[in-house]
């Protein structure tokens, strides 16, 4: 009788650490409180990056070194850009060219790899990255560059399922880390460069089903999808021909690349769309909805609930898919956003309405600011490329000098949102291009630009900065300024740090009221992700991705020169604080 019970009760507490290790909607929407895991981009669904851990502070960072550091290996290094989940003893990380990896969470040690098959004729924009994976139950679930959904085994990195997001022969690809919600995974879609219509979709995260799917192009069917896969419409995004004329929001762009934040209080997601198809603006004449803008959506019923539109008739590649982070001001929920263009939104995060905008970056020429009563920006006339087919040139238009440039006043890297100081830490970027248009035709697969251009450094000092912001004033607190472009994402605490990264090869750490750095580690490539941090048994960590790459050697011009003696690498480093 002794033995039965001694055999329950190994089973009973076998399976309490099985529902221990298994993710749930709630651990995922109390990320941001949870100090011993990780387990959303954004760390936390509503992305402000801020962890409550003190242990790690201004008095001590200094003592931060290296516990451990595994490397990706081979020779499939380029740009680097994930953020690691950390949860139940492991850390999932993904890597370019479609690679993830489960690594022990004490030693480092590599549990085991998955690196997708990837066939011939991907076309990714701007590198071979990925950034990140979800984590729901026992899955871990990532995006491959061609465009499709894969779900392992935590545990043994075995296939669940797998499902097919989009045709990647059509210029289709996916680079986002999915957003769980309610037992969904949602995801946008990459390839805004080649014609494709963005989107968001949601599935049932254990199986792979979709349950909706919704085009962020005006004219576009959404639909639902019952047990079975079939599916029923689900109203048409927008008005057909409000806003695009003729047939061009066929191939509309507005891609959904980065993917979405989620706020439980306000029970939205939001996602950010891309630049609309062609470049060349004067071809599709309009607003062009909903590319370049935030979209709020229900996630039970895949419905847009209201937009708000940064950058109208997008002339400049002005992409729109910058986080949207939730947080309260004056008692209420609200919205930021560091868009491309150059300006920062403040919108209410329930119904979209604008509450402040205002520069966060130096030079901006396409507007003199945005009306704060009507939401829309005050256009600058001679700032937008000019129409080859109404100048002396039928090949190109008038050339413009545009700021920011197209890699924008802030790309991929993400921000983070501190409540204690009540600042946004933003990784901006100086510099412009000369950009022109010229005549394009849609083609399956094939670039879809209509427009040319030159990367420029605007100062000879430096090109990024990490500027903290009051978004209830608009004032720039402190900045600290980078010689190379900033291209990794931020991380702020509540031991009074922000940490950043710096192509340069460093992580650094600065004190989040004043900007005082602390302290700095090379790591021995290009820093382009962002970094995060954990407790376990008593000690915080904290983790970046290392490995130099993403657009800005691929687009950058004369701004591709300063960093080209940059080498590429591919590593994961861990900190913890130095015992004396």
């Amino acid at each position: 009788m002794r033995t039965l019970r001694v055999v329950m009760a190994v089973a009973a507490a076998v399976a309490t650490l099985a529902a221990q290790a298994a993710v749930t909607d709630a651990m995922i929407e109390n990320d941001a409180k949870s100090p011993g895991d990780v387990l959303s981009w954004g760390m936390g669904p509503q992305g402000q990056r801020y962890s409550g851990l003190t242990r790690i502070n201004t008095r001590n960072v200094a003592n931060l070194v290296p516990a451990w550091s595994f490397s990706f290996g081979g020779e499939k290094q380029r740009g680097q850009e994930a953020q690691p989940l950390i949860h139940d003893g492991k850390m999932f990380v993904t890597a370019s060219y479609s690679r993830i990896y489960a690594l022990d969470l004490k030693t480092g040690s590599k549990l085991w790899k998955y690196e997708h098959r990837l066939p011939e004729g991907i076309m990714p924009c701007c590198d071979v990255v990925n950034r990140g994976a979800s984590l729901y139950d026992n899955l871990v679930i990532f995006g491959t560059l061609d465009a499709q959904l894969v779900a392992l085994d935590q545990k043994t990195g075995k296939v669940v399922w797998k499902e097919k997001l989009a045709d990647y022969a059509a210029g289709y690809s996916y680079t986002a880390a999915p957003l769980i919600v309610k037992g969904m995974v949602l995801t946008g879609i990459s390839g805004g460069e080649f014609g494709v219509v963005g989107r968001v979709e949601a599935r049932d995260a254990k199986t792979g089903q979709l349950v909706w799917s919704r085009p962020v192009v005006e004219g576009h069917m959404g639909y639902k999808y019952d047990k079975d896969g079939n599916k029923t419409e689900n109203g048409v995004t927008g008005t057909e021909n409000a806003s695009w004329p003729g047939e061009t929001w066929k191939t509309g762009g507005a891609a959904t690349w980065l993917g979405g934040t989620y706020d439980p209080s306000t029970g939205l997601v939001y996602f950010g769309t891309g630049n609309p198809g062609p470049w060349n603006s004067h071809i599709r004449k309009g607003d062009n909805l909903y590319s370049a803008s935030t979209v709020a959506i229900d996630p039970a019923t895949g419905k847009i609930v209201w937009h708000y539109q940064n950058t109208p008739n997008d002339g400049w590649d002005f992409d729109g898919v910058n986080e949207f982070v939730t947080f309260d001001l004056d008692g209420k929920r609200m919205g930021g956003k560091a868009d491309r263009n150059g300006f920062f939104y403040v919108n209410d995060a329930t119904n979209g309405k604008l509450v402040n905008a205002f520069p966060f970056v130096k030079k901006i020429t396409w507007a003199t600011g945005i009306d704060l009563k009507t939401g829309r920006p005050n256009y600058i006339d001679e700032g937008r490329p000019g129409d080859p087919a109404s100048g002396t040139d039928p090949k190109k238009g008038k050339s413009v000098l545009a700021a920011p440039g197209f890699l924008g006043g802030k790309n991929q890297q993400p921000m983070a949102y501190s409540p204690q100081t009540g600042l946004f830490y933003v990784p901006a970027n100086e510099w412009a291009m000369d950009i022109w248009n010229e005549p394009v035709s849609y083609k399956k697969g094939a670039a879809y630009l209509g427009a040319g251009f030159t990367i420029h450094p605007l100062n000879e000092d430096y090109i990024g900065a990490l500027r903290a912001i009051n978004p209830k004033t608009g004032k720039i607190v402190w900045e600290v300024k980078n010689n190379a472009p900033l291209w990794g994402g931020v991380m702020t605490t509540a031991g009074g740090l922000v940490f950043w990264g710096t192509p340069e090869g460093y992580l650094k750490a600065a004190d989040a009221r004043t900007g005082k750095e602390l302290w700095k580690f090379q790591t021995g490539s290009g820093v382009v992700a962002p970094p995060v941090t954990w407790e376990d048994n008593g000690e915080q960590y904290v983790a970046v991705v290392s490995g130099w790459g993403g657009a800005v050697p691929l687009w950058g011009g004369e701004v591709a020169k300063r960093v080209n003696f940059l080498e590429q690498g591919g590593s994961v480093w861990v900190f913890k604080l130095h015992k004396s």
